[in-house]
């Protein structure tokens, strides 16, 4: 499996393409914008993309998923079922940021911690890990040790706990016992930013780290 990071909207979200090599079927994981540009990189890529997987439903990362699942025909797979609770206000978030009108969607799958989703060939697991909001997932991809975190860790920060039902106990709790036993090695790409290994946020991460 191979990636492609693609920063979207004034937020610079990181979009992320994923895909697989044998098939090169992908998915767009969090597509909050610029639907012009994520088409273009996939285009490029040789990419045939196949579905959308969200994280969670905040304006920059689930903005463009309504209108690029109608235009591509393609599924929209998660968040978990408590993030009907943003994604059923993504027309009103995108008043309040000043972002195109939003295209309302339900996803075509709700997500449950320990299911799986595919890209291609390839599996990745799912992990709800509520904090930054009540139904937020992680998608991580065991054979590349590679996870995508959207707004629950940061290099060198954690997910804002401030929205309308975000806890910051929940979001330390899905930090601590759901992404590090994942290991030290398994590298991150996060909702913004650079991205970071577990290891690295364990040894140094003011918020979550051992010492913290």
């Amino acid at each position: 499996m191979k990636y492609r990071i693609i920063p979207v909207t004034p937020f610079e979200q990181n979009c992320t393409l994923l895909w697989c090599t044998d098939t090169m079927k992908g998915a767009f994981v969090d597509p909050g914008g610029e639907i012009e540009k994520l088409l273009a990189a996939a285009a490029t890529l040789g990419v045939s993309v196949e579905k959308i997987l969200l994280t969670h439903g905040h304006i920059d990362h689930a903005g463009a998923a309504g209108e690029l699942a109608t235009r591509l025909g393609i599924p929209i797979e998660g968040p978990q079922r408590e993030e009907s609770f943003w994604i059923d206000q993504l027309v009103l978030q995108s008043r309040s940021f000043g972002f195109p009108p939003a295209q309302p969607f339900t996803p075509n799958r709700w997500l449950e911690d320990g299911d799986t989703v595919t890209v291609g060939k390839q599996t990745l697991q799912v992990l709800h890990t509520p904090g930054h909001t009540p139904g937020h997932v992680v998608f991580f991809h065991a054979p590349t040790k590679l996870a995508l975190v959207g707004d629950v860790l940061f290099a060198g920060s954690i997910g804002r706990t401030d929205f309308p039902r975000g806890d910051y106990q929940s979001l330390i709790d899905s930090i601590r016992n759901k992404l590090w036993p994942l290991g030290d090695d398994v590298e991150f790409i996060s909702g913004h930013g650079p991205m970071s290994t577990f290891g690295h946020e364990r040894r140094s991460n003011p918020f979550v780290g051992d010492g913290a």
